[in-house]
């Protein structure tokens, strides 16, 4: 994970393919012996939000026959290859993540919008459904983790010279530049 502003080399990538999320910044342990967990525990553990693009390569995979090659991206990692994080809001509790409208641009024009909700319901719901899967194989999201938790508008495949921009309403904008 790296701090925004970035830049990547769109060479560096298969086919480069970005995601805009909303991240969260674990304050405290989300330990196995308190699970379950739902919405609201999740968040007194949650000390900052903040803006992030998700960096994936999905590795020019043909869609049409994606549905059979479950085993390929579980080897791969699902693609993921990092993340860009926007400066941290520590005072995210007075923000309504899930009304939060987050709009998406490439070199200025927008390309897409959406809202926390569309994460799972809420930012918070996705987070509860982290924290409760690593439980149930007896791991935890520890202090200082970053979870990012699901794109509020569809991926987008920048090209080199591209400008992309986030902005998520009051947790702020952050910007990556493709080379």
């Amino acid at each position: 994970m790296v701090r925004a502003p970035a830049s990547v080399r769109a060479a560096d990538y298969g086919r480069l393919l970005v995601e805009f999320e909303i991240a969260l910044r674990m304050g405290a342990d989300l330990t196995v012996a308190a699970a379950p967990y739902a919405a609201q525990q999740v968040a007194a553990a949650v000390d900052a939000a903040m803006p992030a693009f998700e960096l994936a390569d999905d590795l020019g995979v043909d869609y049409a026959t994606l549905a059979s090659r479950g085993l390929e991206l579980a080897a791969d990692n699902a693609w993921n290859e990092g993340a860009v994080l926007g400066t941290p809001n520590e005072r995210w509790h007075d923000i309504d993540l899930g009304a939060l409208r987050g709009v998406a641009s490439i070199n200025g024009e927008v390309v897409g919008e959406g809202r926390g909700a569309d994460a799972m319901g809420h930012p918070l719901n996705a987070l509860a459904w982290v924290a409760n899967h690593l439980a149930a194989r007896g791991r935890f999201l520890r202090r200082g983790d970053v979870v990012i938790t699901g794109s509020l508008v569809t991926s987008k495949f920048p090209q080199a010279g591209d400008v992309l921009r986030f902005e998520a309403g009051a947790l702020g904008a952050i910007e990556l530049q493709v080379r």
